[in-house]
């Protein structure tokens, strides 16, 4: 059964969150060991009061057990900072499908899944939400970059749809400018900025197919919005054969710039229509 991850926290700064409360500890343990005490202050009625007071440089002693603690962490730092690939041009987060950031994850879910599931993967969707930096600038790609990109626990999962359900769950993704790789959707925008899809056709290795809406397709998303269902995700309940892949959405997408990186390839932003505006049949915004 897949896990709500609604309350869980930010994994991946739990790694920081330990090294911090090991530096704090650490300076707690050192403030016992050396005690100094302050020149007397006198007040207006002459009373006098002492108070305990610790410098922190580098005369102190290190404590053993605080810094036998962060030894452990400190690989699993470092490791952070490793080059996993290299980026050319600047990813964003924005606008339909969650822009070229949105389309860089989904890549890499729908490949890792293909991998995993031994079969094409007909679609990856993934919340604009759960994608934590707005940007990634040209350059060396890091392990931290994905950490910060990515940083709750979310785990691959598959699930079977018809076609019927696909393309409502491909309105869903429309309407609330969520990321997806595998369908090219055309829209057009209302008075009251809502997106209005107008054709929803799948990318395949030879061109656009066209959804069987009695066919059945394979989906990958993560179990957060398996899990958090409600009107927008329930949709996933109404698929079957359901199947975790056992790997967390930040694995894949490491696992899929590592791919690139051995294979010669660089990142480079996607933007290849997979939502293209109909600009003639679209409203202006009726301002209030």
């Amino acid at each position: 059964m897949v896990k709500t991850i609604v309350h869980q926290k930010l994994a991946g700064y739990a790694l920081v969150a330990v090294i911090l409360m090991a530096g704090a500890i650490f300076v707690e343990a050192q403030t016992a060991a050396k005690p100094q005490t302050s020149p007397a202050q006198t007040g207006s009625n002459d009373a006098r009061a002492r108070a305990g007071e610790t410098l922190v440089d580098s005369t102190l002693d290190d404590d053993p057990a605080v810094t036998k603690m962060v030894a452990v962490y400190a690989p699993k730092v470092r490791e952070l900072d490793v080059t996993i690939g290299r980026l050319r041009g600047e990813l964003k987060k924005g606008g339909t499908g969650a822009g070229s950031l949105g389309n860089f994850v989904t890549d890499g879910m729908r490949w890792q899944a293909t991998l995993k599931a031994g079969k094409p993967i007909t679609l990856a969707v993934m919340n604009a939400g759960g994608l934590r930096r707005t940007t990634i600038t040209e350059g060396e790609l890091r392990a931290r970059d994905v950490f910060e990109l990515l940083p709750f626990e979310n785990a691959l999962l598959t699930v079977d749809l018809t076609g019927a359900q696909l393309k409502r769950l491909l309105e869903i993704v429309l309407s609330g400018n969520e990321a997806q790789s595998g369908a090219r959707i055309v829209y057009k925008t209302t008075a009251d900025k809502k997106n209005l899809a107008e054709s929803i056709k799948l990318q395949g290795t030879t061109g656009e197919i066209e959804i069987d809406p009695a066919g059945t397709y394979t989906v990958v998303t993560i179990d957060y919005l398996y899990s958090v269902g409600g009107a927008r995700w329930g949709i996933f309940h109404e698929g079957t054969n359901m199947k975790p892949l056992g790997i967390t959405l930040r694995e894949a997408l490491m696992s899929y710039v590592k791919s690139e990186t051995s294979a010669g390839r660089d990142i480079k932003p996607n933007l290849d229509g997979r939502f293209t505006l109909d600009k003639a049949n679209s409203l202006p915004e009726v301002k209030p």
